[in-house]
C-alpha cells in the first residue's frame, strides 16, 4: 500500500492565506477545490488551505473551537528551504512573525515562525550532510 499526504491548513480567510503561502514560500495555487477550499503546488505534497470562521468546531463534541491568534499544536510543518535568510525575509514580508532568533543547528539552521493565522512553522536550511550530522559517523 503507497500512501499519500496531503497537508491541511485552516486559515479564517481563503485569499490572505493563499497569498500568504504564495508570497512566504513560493507556492502556487493549483485547484480551487470548493469556495473555502484551495490547493497549494510546488511543495513535496499538496497543501490544501481550508477556510474556517474563527470560533467554530474543529469536529463534533470538541470543547475547544478555532482560535487564529497564535497558538501550539503538536503537529506542523518543517519546510526545507536552500537559503535561510532570504526565506525567513520573504516570510516576514508576507505577514509571518519570527517566534524566535534563527538557531544554529548541528545539521544546519532553524527558524521557528508562525503564519498569520496563528499556525506554527520551520524554516530548515540544511548543512552538510543534514540531520545525518547526528548520527555522528
Amino acid at each position: 500500500m503507497s500512501l499519500q499526504i496531503r497537508v491541511c491548513i485552516d486559515v479564517d480567510d481563503l485569499e490572505k492565506g493563499v497569498a500568504f503561502y504564495r508570497e512566504a514560500l513560493g507556492l502556487t495555487l493549483g485547484r480551487r477545490l470548493g469556495r473555502g477550499w484551495a490547493e497549494l503546488l510546488g511543495a513535496s505534497s499538496p497543501i490544501d488551505l481550508l477556510a474556517e470562521p474563527a470560533g467554530s468546531s474543529p469536529s463534533p463534541g470538541a470543547t475547544a473551537v478555532r482560535d487564529y491568534r497564535r497558538h501550539w499544536t503538536p503537529v506542523h510543518i518543517d519546510f526545507v528551504v536552500e537559503d535561510l535568510d532570504a526565506a525567513v525575509r520573504r516570510a516576514l514580508a508576507a505577514g509571518a512573525a519570527l517566534d524566535r532568533e534563527v538557531q544554529p543547528k548541528k545539521w544546519g539552521r532553524l527558524a521557528n515562525l508562525a503564519d498569520p493565522f496563528g499556525n506554527g512553522l520551520c524554516l530548515l536550511e540544511m548543512r552538510g550532510q543534514g540531520y545525518d550530522e547526528l548520527l555522528g559517523g
